[in-house]
């Protein structure tokens, strides 16, 4: 079956979703969540699978963890889709409203987009994730997943769609897009019958969609994070941040990337971090100035402009405020950036003059987070700044309309 096909087939899938009741989407995913708890054994059969194709490929220890499935994180899966039944719906919520002067009433309301193509790499728990918040929010999904987890996605699909079959909704609320590359060209020139696309991945993959993508596209994720260290930060707080933001989870889109320090705190702070750091297993890429307070690797123009994902952070000695915000303008990918500090003037400044989805003051990067916001489930974090911009909640995956009612008025 062709994308184009498939396309369709979402389209109608879509509008049924759209007029379904939050008790028949809410039952259509407990019934999703049983249909996967029954098929773990195929889905674990089929994880060994792709499994064994990543490692005969060579494939690195850290992109094989994402890649493989256990019992556990099928539960996790299956849990996943059962708390979405239990949260709130958005479609039909009312954003705002009022009547006019002449008695017509102007409200505008939450509706599914229709059909969501979702181009993500490697981790097949992403599968469920983005198929349960689609049907969630009314939407159909149209999932193509990388080909190192095609064996996996296919057999959690397959649990999906026969959950959907079970709970009386058309299977077509989500399909799985299989085949080679070229698939993926073609979704994304399907304008018309894909109504927006969601890339999650690396940087590659995401540049690849925003550029090449006739369906609207909403950017998520890439993320080179900085952590400023001001003159009046409390040590030991900023110290706890920083290990936190870089070690807790190195690979994901949150974790912080560049370690910046006002130089009347480099003396005192430089050589806590360094050693800590050391101390987590962490490769530290330093100028000059950093250098002068511990060992670290001669840092270049591409290590601060690099969203690692790993166990390696740059770090820098800046003069002061001024100069930690013309480094963060320049190599920030507008995620997430964090100060810590004791001065409400410079707390005040850097809210007010970094541009990102996110500005934390005295807290982890690692707080952006759908779930860590109270939304209860997340399809990725947008870094762009049309429709959505941060975590993407169940209200980010609508759009609206304008329904208009009077009693006869004409203009």
């Amino acid at each position: 079956m062709s994308v184009t096909e498939q396309a369709v087939r979402a389209r109608e899938a879509a509008r049924v979703l759209a007029k379904t009741p939050r008790a028949a989407k809410d039952a259509a995913l407990q019934a999703m969540a049983d249909a996967l708890a029954k098929a773990e054994t195929a889905v674990l059969e089929a994880n060994a699978v792709d499994v064994a194709r990543a490692e005969a490929n060579g494939t690195s220890a850290a992109l094989i963890d994402r890649l493989r499935l256990t019992p556990d994180r099928i539960a996790g899966m299956v849990q996943g889709l059962r708390d979405l039944a239990g949260l709130p719906d958005p479609v039909g919520d009312v954003v705002r409203g009022w009547t006019n002067a002449n008695g017509v009433e102007v409200r505008q309301v939450r509706v599914p987009f229709g059909v969501v193509g979702i181009i993500y790499e490697a981790r097949p728990n992403v599968t469920a994730d983005a198929g349960g918040i689609c049907v969630k929010s009314g939407n159909a999904a149209l999932l193509r997943g990388s080909s190192s987890a095609a064996d996996s996605n296919a057999a959690v699909v397959e649990a999906l769609r026969q959950g959907l079959v079970d709970a009386g909704l058309p299977a077509d609320a989500v399909q799985l897009i299989p085949g080679p590359r070229e698939v993926t060209t073609e979704l994304m020139a399907a304008r018309g019958l894909v109504d927006v696309l969601i890339p999650r991945g690396g940087a590659g993959l995401i540049d690849t969609v925003v550029r090449n993508s006739q369906v609207p596209v909403i950017e998520t994720g890439v993320g080179n994070c900085h952590l400023y260290v001001d003159a009046t930060a409390d040590h030991e707080m900023a110290l706890a941040i920083l290990l936190n933001a870089k070690t807790q989870r190195p690979s994901v889109c949150n974790a912080v990337e560049t370690l910046l320090v006002h130089a009347e705190a480099a003396a005192s702070f430089v050589p806590q971090a360094l050693q800590a750091l050391a101390g987590a297993g962490v490769t530290v890429h330093g100028d000059g100035r950093a250098a002068a307070y511990g060992q670290v690797l001669a840092a270049t123009e591409t290590d601060y402009a690099e969203e690692y994902l790993s166990l390696d952070i740059a770090v820098a000695v800046v003069d002061d405020l001024d100069a930690a915000l013309a480094h963060i303008r320049r190599y920030s990918t507008g995620h997430s950036e964090t100060i810590v500090t004791e001065s409400q003037r410079s707390a005040q400044r850097f809210t007010a003059e970094v541009d990102a989805a996110a500005v934390l003051v005295n807290a982890s990067s690692r707080f952006v987070d759908g779930g860590e916001f109270g939304f209860g489930a997340e399809i990725g974090i947008s870094t762009q700044k049309l429709h959505a911009r941060g975590p993407m909640g169940l209200p980010e995956m609508t759009s609206t309309k304008y329904v208009v009612v009077g009693s006869g008025q004409v203009r």
